[in-house]
């Protein structure tokens, strides 16, 4: 599956700045902490934390044991996976694709899974989650598969064209998905889809995630591979990496982490798109240092979202996808309207 011929290059960017990628890991984990503290202590339901430690030590049970264990960690950790999978998924789609305006939302994955999503419960109400999900994922790679064709044909030249056709080309599956919950009266479950919400995640009901999570740190094994392979073609045939296994491998990652994403929580979008680009103005393109920023920093900015959406209009919530959305679509429309610097040769710095 050819791409670097049509894909527009982006440069392996050297770190505008020089900053300490263990110095700000150590912060983003800092950060991560506190978010998770105020994550878990934020809630309708009364919950102290001198009665949590009282049940500890005392072995007993109690309202906030109970409630921490079913409710606010299994919410708090939902969203640390999706956070840092989707911008793991981001990043790594951006270094294949040569493009930084690209994320999971804007190759037709999202669209996809959600379409499938919508084909097996009006066909197969009585699949397991796991069946909506493999499925999903198969749709999703359909569509991704799809979309590489597309920007097969592009110009190089232009980097705006290929995020452009990926908008359009999710348009196009989200219209025709509409349509088909709109006949089969079904918007109101494709809408549960379409807008990522935390507020009924507990216990039982989101350990699917954890697969995203492993799906990340393959790519963290793989980053060396997957960086050669964004230098482009002639480098990669040269130091022997197996291209078209590795563009597989991306669109396989990504497409099970938009399929469990949406199965699970609801579509989120700019999470892949927003992070990636803040990291690697900081740090660069290497996979191998910045992968783990990128995680940690995806984490702690959808875990600061959702508690944003709990807290504004509290008790009630806004769902995190319109939070986030807001939010990522002022970043995107500034990397859109900056103007570009000058890139440099293919094989310079490198």
């Amino acid at each position: 599956m050819p791409i670097s011929s049509t894909a527009t290059y982006i440069k392996p960017s050297k770190p505008k700045t020089k900053r300490s990628p263990l110095l700000l890991n150590a912060l983003s984990m800092l950060l991560l902490a506190l978010l998770i503290l105020m994550s878990l202590s934020l809630g309708v339901a009364d919950f102290s934390w001198s009665g949590l430690w009282q049940a500890i030590t005392q072995q007993s049970q109690s309202d906030d044991l109970q409630l921490l264990l079913v409710s606010r960690l299994p919410r708090t950790v939902a969203i640390i996976l999706t956070g840092a999978s989707l911008s793991v998924a981001g990043m790594i789609l951006q270094v294949v694709l040569k493009n930084r305006f690209v994320d999971p939302s804007m190759v037709g994955a999202t669209q996809s899974a959600g379409l499938g999503l919508l084909l097996i419960s009006l066909y197969f109400p009585a699949s397991t989650l796991l069946g909506k999900m493999l499925f999903a994922t198969l749709c999703a790679i359909a569509g991704m598969f799809v979309f590489m064709r597309l920007i097969k044909y592009l110009p190089a030249t232009d980097i705006l064209m290929v995020p452009l056709v990926g908008i359009v080309f999710g348009g196009i599956i989200e219209a025709v998905t509409t349509f088909m919950a709109f006949q089969t009266e079904s918007l109101q479950m494709l809408s549960i889809w379409r807008f990522g919400d935390f507020s009924s995640v507990l216990a039982g009901r989101y350990e699917l995630l954890y697969l995203t999570g492993g799906l990340a740190f393959i790519a963290y094994l793989l980053a060396d591979k997957l960086t050669i392979v964004g230098l482009g073609d002639a480098i990669a045939t040269n130091l022997g990496v197996n291209k078209q296994s590795l563009i597989w491998f991306v669109i396989l990652t990504v497409a099970m982490i938009s399929s469990v994403v949406v199965v699970t929580v609801g579509a989120i979008p700019f999470v892949g798109l927003v992070v990636p680009n803040i990291i690697s103005r900081m740090m660069g393109d290497r996979l191998r240092r910045s992968l783990p920023a990128v995680a940690l920093l995806g984490a702690s900015m959808v875990l600061l979202c959702d508690i944003i959406g709990r807290s504004i209009n509290y008790p009630f919530e806004i769902p995190i996808a319109t939070v986030f959305g807001v939010f990522g679509a002022a970043i995107f429309l500034w990397l859109l309207l900056r103007k570009p610097k000058p890139q440099p040769p293919i094989n310079e710095g490198t």
